[in-house]
Formats: C-alpha cells, sequence, structure tokens
C-alpha cells in the first residue's frame, strides 16, 4: 500500500487495511463487562463487601462482648445495628458473620471446583466405566434434595467451620464436573488433540497442558455464582443448627435466633438478612455478568 499524501484522505477501502491494536481475550471480556450494568453493580458489591471482611473487624467490637446493662436495643448512634437480646451487638455480628461467610463460601467454591475439574475431565478423556461411574454418582446425588444430602453430610464430618467447608464442597461439584466432562468428550474429537496423540503426547499432559485451559471459561461461571451458592448454603445450615456453632458468628444463625424476637425487634432479622441478600446477589450479578462477557458469540 502506498502512502496517501498529506492533501488526500484515506478512502473507505483504504481504511479498512489501518489496523487497530489488536486486544487479548481478557481486555475484549473486561471490555463487554464493563458495559454491563448490572454486573458492574455486583462487582461493587463484592468489592465492599471483600473491604467490610477485611477492615470490619479493626472497627467493630468484638461480637462475643456482652453488655451487661443493654438488651434488644434498636438501633441508636452508639449501635447503629441495635443490640440483640443477649446484650450483643449487631452489627459487629454482621461484620464478622460476613467475614466468615466469605471465608467459607470461597474456600469451598475453590475446593468444589477442583473436585468437579479432576472428575470431569477423567469421564470425558476416558470414557467407558470411569464416565458411566461418575456420571451415575452424580445423578443419584441431583436426585437428593440438595439440603437432605448436606445434612447427612454434615452429620458424619461433625460440625464447624471445616465440616462446613467440607460438606459444601463434597454437595457442590456436580455441576462443575458435568460441564467440564462436555467440553472434554468435544475437545478429544479435535484436530490438535489427535495430532498430539499421534506425536506421542501423554494423556494426562494433553487434557491439563492443551484442553483444560480451554474449558476455563464456564469454570470461571460457575465460580462466582457458585460462591454466591455457597454462602447461602452455609446460611441455610446454620439456621438449622447444624452449621457454625457459637460462638462463631454466624448470619444463618442470627436469623434462626431472630425468630421469637421477630414481632418486638425486626431488626434483629433485617439486618443479618439483609447481609445474606447482598452478598449472594452480588456473586450472582458477577457471575451473570461473566457468563455474558466471555461469550464470545455475542462478540
Amino acid at each position: 500500500m502506498t502512502l496517501l499524501e498529506p492533501h488526500m484522505t484515506p478512502s473507505a477501502d483504504d481504511s479498512l487495511l489501518v489496523a487497530g491494536p489488536g486486544r487479548s481475550l481478557a481486555q475484549d471480556a473486561w471490555r463487554r463487562f464493563k458495559r454491563n450494568k448490572l454486573a458492574m453493580f455486583g462487582l461493587v458489591l463484592v468489592v465492599f463487601l471483600l473491604i467490610v471482611a477485611i477492615v470490619g473487624p479493626f472497627v467493630v467490637q468484638d461480637p462475643t462482648k456482652f453488655s451487661k446493662t443493654v438488651f434488644r436495643e434498636p438501633p441508636t448512634r452508639q449501635h447503629l445495628f441495635g443490640v440483640d437480646h443477649r446484650g450483643a451487638d449487631v452489627l459487629a455480628n454482621v461484620v464478622y458473620g460476613i467475614r466468615l461467610s466469605l471465608f467459607i463460601g470461597i474456600l469451598a467454591t475453590i475446593l468444589e471446583t477442583f473436585i468437579g475439574i479432576f472428575i470431569g475431565a477423567v469421564a470425558g478423556w476416558f470414557g467407558g466405566m470411569a464416565d458411566t461411574l461418575s456420571m451415575r454418582l452424580v445423578d443419584i446425588m441431583l436426585g437428593i434434595p440438595y439440603i437432605i444430602l448436606a445434612y447427612a453430610f454434615i452429620t458424619v464430618l461433625g460440625r464447624g467451620v471445616l465440616a462446613v467447608v467440607l460438606t459444601l464442597a463434597l454437595t457442590a461439584w456436580l455441576q462443575t464436573a458435568r460441564t467440564v466432562r462436555a467440553g472434554f468428550l468435544q475437545a478429544k474429537e479435535l484436530e490438535y488433540v489427535e495430532a498430539a496423540r499421534a506425536l506421542g503426547v501423554k494423556s494426562w499432559r494433553i487434557m491439563w497442558r492443551h484442553i483444560l485451559p480451554n474449558e476455563f471459561q464456564p469454570v470461571i461461571v460457575l465460580v462466582a455464582v457458585g460462591v454466591g451458592g455457597a454462602i447461602l448454603a452455609e446460611a441455610a445450615l446454620s439456621f438449622l443448627g447444624v452449621g457454625i456453632q457459637p460462638p462463631a458468628p454466624s448470619l444463618g444463625r442470627m436469623i434462626a435466633d431472630a425468630q421469637s424476637h421477630f414481632a418486638s425487634a425486626p431488626y434483629l432479622l433485617l439486618f443479618p438478612g439483609l447481609a445474606i441478600v447482598v452478598t449472594v446477589l452480588g456473586f450472582l450479578l458477577v457471575g451473570d455478568g461473566l457468563r455474558d462477557a466471555l461469550d464470545v458469540k455475542d462478540v
């Protein structure tokens, strides 16, 4: 292509030849994510909650310290969320409850993602008996109501933070495994996989180095949504009395304790309930935004 003179303007055909700076897949996805107002709102909520979880405990008082003179007091300047029937500051309990919920939700989601990826990859790549057994296990577990399944696991594992994390992880890997398996079933028939096999590349190297990176997009979406689901499940278990045990603060247990005082002190139920709603909503909005942003068909 010849250079244009200073007085000449490029034609429509010439402008097509002027290539702009290339963008990576991550940059493209971030550009589409930023255009999604609900996704950005969810991201703001998640960042805010993370800041509360990190900074909040240094600002509020210790939730295990109870007032000996004030019981079940509505919100005031000194106690912005009020005081519960035990004399504990509700704001402090909510802040510590958010921190614990995020810790459990994120850790459980990371663990169940590893479990789901491993089982799904093995089932999709090797097929045969490994595929049949793992997918029948998935079908059986999906056929059991979630709360009953989680209750059974936590009865065996015991109670406490570690038991709740393991329970959530062992009951939430099913969708990840099915998604990864479907991706491996499609990918192992592609030409680059056949070429790697012909060159004598070992199966495990093909699986983890070549196929798995291409399956990260749907897995990332499942991780974002899974954190919200894990937080909600932890709150449900604590509400039923089989999750986090005292003195550790739990939003679900706060709601359970507030039931008998709802008529006279509705704020005891309102604030932990709002904390759960905002937390779960933030991660769900981020997950929906990631799903749209990573969908290359929408480009």
